[in-house]
């Protein structure tokens, strides 16, 4: 049997770095580690080949000797996704897709041709679509009512990647996250309980990243790394003799919640295991809207003091906000920026409060007669909400276009930029000196001649570079890799800017809906 794996496009989205990959030559971010996981899990006497099409199309040569097509695909890479199964039915193929967004929006891709659907989480269904292949049927669909235990997940087939063309790896240590917050579909496609690799297992699956030859970042894209505290501990334990076993050959970048300010040991553990930065979900600095979604782990203490000690502790902070959550006052874009300020927040990505499939903030709204178009929702920087919020639509996306802008502004990135390098706790361990490529060095120097001198960022880059250099030379190179983020960032911004404004303006054009008002305002307005 011969599969084909393809990846679907993702459109620009804060993530799309493309700027920045193209300085060092190279194509997309991540990888499709659900794609290569897949290839592990299915029969070893199979044949594959994958096609990323963020790297490349897929040839007419692929298509032919494809006896199956298999597509895994979230949310914002829908359309590509639905195309490109179109594609593989206009040349008479079989076709299987699974995934995040085909598990929360089935019909969807059933309706664009797809024959089977493998659903849920693939430890459990893969074996069941083998099963149906191997007894000759031609269509499907694969769920399961329970979580699988991925202390049984094989080690990816990494070998199926063109390294070139990313500039880091993906692995995941867990699956699942103990919070409950309501916009969230994490807890919805994999629980609140999670659950786990062993340390052996995650540290096989560096060692065969190492023998394959890769030597640049890993993302561990678990959802929350430290949702289970306890083993996280016992990996990181693990992680820190194998890092200085093998001369730190890796650099890590996880996501988390922000709780972990709270616990001392495991950030101490994170940094001397190599790991540089965490994404915070803080979502908003508004204590009532925090309340509201659910959100009750960043209510505990000082968020602003939270990541402040995450800096010191010697991790990058990156956030993620949103905008339009019900109840909010006017003026959140402004008090996100202004938090973003305070707390010295170098990337943020930011964007107006979807409601996704099957999340209990999309329940709540289909009950209250709210969702609007489509109902699949977005996560992408670039779309306007799905829902009618309890305040103007256009208030809010005006509000958020003029934000992000506001955080985008390149000497405001530079400065923020700074005094988190400048707070921040230095490595204890320091990987062995290597020349660094000319492509790096070509990067280096293009950041040089944009920021430091061709643009008005000249005078801060330069006084910005010497203080680090001189305060704080052991983060002075991870400094510079961020400084060269503001690249994608400078482009990016006037992106959300056009296409939140050329969706508002057809948006209106239809007639504005009236803000939402909750039966409790109405009640007591009545009663008034």
């Amino acid at each position: 049997m011969r599969i084909l794996l393809v990846y679907p496009i993702f459109p620009k989205t804060f993530w799309s770095y493309e700027k920045i990959l193209a300085l060092v030559d190279r194509k997309v971010l991540l990888p499709p580690l659900g794609l290569v996981t897949v290839a592990a899990i299915l029969p070893q006497q199979w044949e594959f080949k994958l096609v990323d099409r963020n790297v490349r199309p897929v040839t007419e040569e692929e298509w032919a000797w494809a006896d199956l097509v298999i597509f895994s695909a979230m949310i914002v890479q829908k359309q590509d996704l639905l195309d490109q199964i179109r594609e593989a039915k206009k040349r008479g193929k079989l076709v299987a897709v699974g995934g995040p967004y085909p598990t929360s929006m089935p019909d969807e891709p059933k309706a664009a041709g797809a024959d089977f659907l493998i659903l849920d989480e693939g430890e459990l269904t893969l074996p069941m679509f083998v099963e149906a292949v191997q007894r000759g049927e031609t269509s499907g669909t694969f769920r399961a009512t329970e979580k699988p235990d991925v202390t049984a997940t094989p080690i990816p087939r990494f070998d199926l990647l063109d390294f070139d063309a990313y500039d880091m790896m993906s692995i995941q240590f867990s699956r699942g996250c103990p919070f409950q917050c309501e916009f969230c579909d994490i807890i919805v496609l994999y629980g609140r309980k999670p659950r786990t690799k062993t340390p052996a297992q995650l540290l096989a699956e560096l060692d065969y990243l190492y023998e394959l030859g890769w030597r640049r970042g890993v993302f561990m894209v678990d959802d929350n790394f430290i949702g289970n505290k306890r083993n996280v501990k016992l990996l990181l334990k693990e992680l820190k003799v194998w890092m200085q076993q093998h001369n730190y050959p890796f650099r890590f970048d996880t996501e988390a919640s922000v709780d972990l300010a709270q616990d001392p040991e495991l950030m101490e553990l994170m940094v001397e295991s190599g790991f540089a930065a965490v994404f915070l979900g803080i979502e908003t600095p508004d204590e009532d809207s925090l309340q509201l979604t659910k959100k009750f782990q960043n209510t505990r203490s000082s968020l602003v003091e939270a990541v402040q000690t995450i800096i010191k502790a010697g991790l990058r902070p990156m956030a993620g906000f949103i905008i339009g959550f019900d109840g909010e006052k006017a003026g959140a874009g402004d008090r996100i920026v202004r938090f973003a300020e305070q707390a010295a927040i170098p990337s943020t990505t930011f964007a107006m409060l979807q409601a996704l499939p099957n999340t209990a903030l999309w329940h709540r709204l289909n009950k209250e007669g709210r969702l609007r178009g489509g109902k699949d929702g977005n996560i992408n920087q670039t779309t306007l909400m799905n829902f009618i919020p309890t305040r103007p639509l256009e208030e809010i996306a005006r509000e958020y276009v003029e934000a992000f802008c506001s955080l985008y502004d390149p000497v405001c990135y530079l400065d923020r930029t700074y005094r988190c390098f400048m707070m921040m706790g230095t490595p204890k361990w320091k990987a062995p000196f290597k020349m660094p490529d000319w492509v790096v060095v070509k990067a280096l120097l293009i950041v040089i001649w944009r920021q430091g001198i061709k643009r008005e960022t000249r005078w801060k880059f330069w006084h910005h570079l010497f203080s680090i250099i001189k305060h704080n030379p052991g983060v002075a190179e991870h400094y510079l890799a961020v400084c060269a983020h503001n690249e994608h960032f400078l482009e990016y911004r006037q992106i959300v800017r056009e296409q939140i404004e050329s969706q508002l303006k057809e948006y209106l054009a239809q007639g504005t809906e009236k803000p939402y008002v909750p039966e409790q305002e109405k009640a007591e307005a009545y009663a008034s």
